[in-house]
Formats: structure tokens, sequence, C-alpha cells
């Protein structure tokens, strides 16, 4: 990076430091720090958001959606994070490619399963080999945040559920007895008021998740884990 690194009898004390810390795998390094950060800035809303659909679904009135989202939460976190991250966006990797060999080769007439290889036609994969880099890390990622989304989803269901049910029901029986709807109620009675009750499990989330970034790598994103194997 400097003129004076490139001559080694020079690099005496701080500045061997200096040129140490500014190679190439250190430079990856550091931009590895904003490539979690950025998962971190995405992951959250979502995962916010999947723990929303799955609280909403776990009080819903209908049996079936009801156990639906009583069964995600419950199930999700039934399943140790590392186990979920290694086989869980792989099986999704190959539903997205055998989606697009269902259309793109409808011709194609070998059995997707051989034996212990999933094989699709060469149009179908995801990204196609010809891609350049940029877009093989970007999928990736993709596959990385789709994966963290549905884990702290679940965690993030439970603890909403939680604060939905520790909004007082009098509340919800006054609006109602007013003339609100159901519907009207839940926005403007339940949800502006649960935050209060949800914020202390949300943060904790949110350090969870900040502990659980190191098992990026596993998805073969290069991270700090990544880097600091390096």
């Amino acid at each position: 990076m400097f003129e004076s690194c490139a001559d080694p009898k020079s690099l005496e004390g701080l500045l061997w430091f200096l040129c140490y810390l500014t190679s190439g795998k250190h430079l990856l390094f550091y931009t590895s720090i904003g490539t979690v950060l950025l998962l971190l800035v995405i992951t959250a809303p979502i995962a916010l958001s999947f723990g929303f659909a799955g609280a909403m679904a776990a009080r819903s009135p209908l049996p079936p959606l009801r156990w639906l989202g009583k069964a995600y939460s419950s199930m999700v976190r039934g399943v140790p994070d590392i186990i979920f991250f290694l086989f869980v966006p792989i099986a999704m990797d190959q539903g997205f490619e055998y989606v697009r060999h269902r259309l793109k080769c409808p011709d194609w007439s070998q059995p997707v399963w051989q034996g212990n290889d999933f094989v699709v036609c060469p149009a179908a994969k995801l990204p196609l080999s010809t891609s350049p880099q940029w877009i093989h890390e970007s999928y990736s990622f993709f596959l990385a945040v789709l994966a963290f989304s549905i884990v702290f989803g679940a965690f993030a269901a439970n603890v909403l559920f939680g604060a939905m049910r520790a909004v007082p029901r009098a509340q919800m029986e006054t609006a109602e007895a007013y003339g609100m709807t159901h519907r009207q109620s839940f926005w403007r009675i339940l949800v502006p008021q649960m935050w209060v009750y949800a914020l202390p499990g949300l943060s904790n989330l949110w350090l969870i998740l900040v502990k659980a970034s190191p098992l990026l790598f596993l998805l073969g994103v290069r991270d700090i884990v990544y880097w600091a194997r390096e």
C-alpha cells in the first residue's frame, strides 16, 4: 500500500506494523466487517416482518393458519442454528434450481437425483457458471440473509406473540364497544402498545443475531471468520 513497504530493510518498529496491517488480506478482512454489518442491517427488518407475520398467524381465528404460525415458531426455534444453516440454504438452493430446471429444460430426460448427486441442466444452475464472481458472492449473501431471516423471524414471532398477549384484553373490548372493528382495534390499540412489551425481547434477539453472524462462513460468505482463518 505504501512505497516504503516495498523495501524490507526500511521496515522497523511502527512502520513494519503499519505495513503488516495494510496488506491485501488485512484489507479484505476490514471489508468483511462491512459485509457482516450489511447482513445485520438487511436481516433485522426482514426477520421482524417474518416474526410479525408469524405472530399474527398464531393469533388467527382460523385453525390452519394458527397451526401454521405456531408450527413455524416452535419447529424453527427447536432446530440448532448450525444444522439449520448447513442444510436449509442447500435445500432452498436446490429448490430454486429445480423450479428453473422444470421451466427452462422441459425436454430433460435424465432424473434430477442421480445417487447422492442433484443434477439439473446447465441453464438452471444458480448462479450460472459464466456469471461474474460478484454474482456468485451476491447469491451466497442472499441465501444467508434468507436463512438468518427465517431463523430469527421464528424467535421474533415468539416474542411478538407474547407481547400481543400482554396487552390487556379490556382495552380491546373497550375499543370494540366504541364501535371499532376487530381490524381497527388491532392496528390502533394492540399494535402500538405491544412494542413496550416486545422491546426487551427484541433487544436480546438483536444481540443473539450479532453473536450468530460468524455462522456466515458456513454459507460461503467471506465474512470476518473466513478472513481470520486465512
